[in-house]
């Protein structure tokens, strides 16, 4: 087993849906959790602020840890801050998250697709780009949620939901059109799919989730076999099969933030959170 780990990225506990299936594929590597919670919601953030944020941050993050390859599990920092990354830290491998609007546009049979994401998703030109290549000739309606990925930290901590904001949240992705309807949503922000069981009893009809974590999970796993060539493979050759025990996986919230909530989670997917210090941001 190597020594260098995978570092895995997002503004808060979404991108663990993202190590689920990562470690599916690659059982005998170390992974870095990193939660960047001091920041979230990213939202709130003015994009020039958020961008030199996270390139700051990113500067410590790659200096403690040494990554084989980073992971942005987050659409909203992937869209805005990954070709900015890779000029920052030309040597580093990443890998991107990004609306899964091509594969929604190939499997739509009614023509009606929706994107769930985060407002600062829905507004980028990145996500525009992404419809006008791959998606022109189906009717793409793009919905920014203000309180999901909130309520997805919150069911994660807590265990617990309120299924009527959750309904209020998805209903814009529901349209009806010449007798037609919406029968794809892509769920474009990682912590969605901890909160897809609650959209599917809210929902008004079913519909494909389609869920993007285990994409970028085999992204990830194609690089790192790019960047670390092994006689044989090393991604699933070795380990554990829940890629837990022994591997000391750790969690860092660059707020500090260490509490029973916290280590509870984590431990859940056999992370231990560090208490070292943050990473300057």
């Amino acid at each position: 087993m190597t020594d260098r780990p995978i570092l895995m990225f997002d503004s808060g506990v979404g991108g663990l849906t993202v190590l689920r299936e990562a470690r599916v594929l690659m059982p005998d590597r170390r992974f870095v959790y990193v939660a960047d919670d001091a920041a979230f919601p990213y939202g709130a953030w003015e994009e020039v602020a958020l961008r030199a944020h996270i390139l700051d941050l990113f500067g410590g993050l790659l200096d403690r840890f040494r990554p084989a390859i980073s992971v942005i599990a987050c659409n909203t920092a992937s869209t805005l801050v990954i070709d900015a990354l890779r000029a920052r830290f030309p040597g580093h491998p990443f890998v991107g998250t990004v609306p899964a609007i091509k594969p929604a546009a190939e499997r739509t049979q009614s023509g009606l697709v929706s994107v769930l994401a985060t407002p600062g998703t829905v507004k980028r030109q990145y996500t525009r780009d992404l419809i006008s290549q791959w998606a022109s000739k189906v009717h793409v309606r793009l919905v920014g949620s203000t309180q999901l990925a909130g309520l997805a930290e919150t069911y994660m901590r807590d265990g617990f939901v309120d299924e009527e904001a959750v309904r209020a949240e998805i209903a814009p992705c529901f349209v009806e059109q010449d007798g037609r309807r919406t029968d794809i949503v892509v769920l474009a922000c990682t912590h969605y799919p901890f909160l897809v069981n609650r959209m599917r009893k809210t929902a008004p009809w079913p519909v494909d989730w389609l869920d993007p974590a285990e994409a970028i999970a085999r992204r990830a796993a194609a690089l790192l076999a790019e960047v670390e060539p092994a006689p044989g493979g090393r991604a699933g050759s070795g380990g554990p099969a829940d890629g837990r025990s022994g591997h000391g996986d750790i969690a860092v919230f660059t707020s500090g933030r260490d509490d029973a909530a916290n280590r509870r989670l984590m431990q859940g997917f056999g992370l231990a959170v560090d208490t070292g210090e943050p990473a300057a941001g």
